[in-house]
């Protein structure tokens, strides 16, 4: 199988680079796998896991949001906060969840007309892709 260059960078670091053959990406649309020669695309990330395939086994790493592109060069992913998957804290993500909760009920509870929907539809949306990467770290999905 043919291979690209993929970067997996943070603001702290820079989490993997090497060739691979595919990447799978928890894209804010919809998940998207990669493979060389992919056509040119930037794409916002979702809370989720990113699986690498190159030689070995697949290596997992989490994300809790950022920005994708694919260039003729390869695959860049500038990532909020990455870690490897079984360094996951899911008690972190258990945290930011509550918060999440906290932040939707005072939405809902301040709602005073329908232009406040989208604000509280994002805001059910991110705890949403939180409760779906909370449950992968549990083993109750794969990816």
């Amino acid at each position: 199988m043919a291979t690209f260059h993929f970067d997996l960078v943070s603001p702290a670091k820079l989490i993997f680079a090497g060739e691979v053959e595919q990447v799978d990406v928890p894209g804010l649309e919809g998940d998207f796998g990669v493979l060389a020669g992919h056509a040119p695309l930037v794409a916002t990330l979702k809370p989720g896991v990113i699986t690498v395939f190159g030689d070995g086994q697949p290596r997992r790493y989490v994300v809790l949001g950022g920005f994708a592109e694919v260039s003729p060069e390869g695959l860049t992913i500038l990532a909020d906060v990455s870690w490897p998957f079984d360094e996951a804290d899911p008690q972190f993500i258990q945290g930011r969840i509550e918060e999440l909760e906290e932040a939707r009920d005072k939405l809902e509870a301040e709602r005073k007309d329908d232009s406040e929907r989208a604000q509280l539809d994002r805001a059910i949306e991110k705890l949403d892709h939180y409760k779906v990467l909370d449950r992968t770290l549990q083993g109750d999905l794969t990816h």
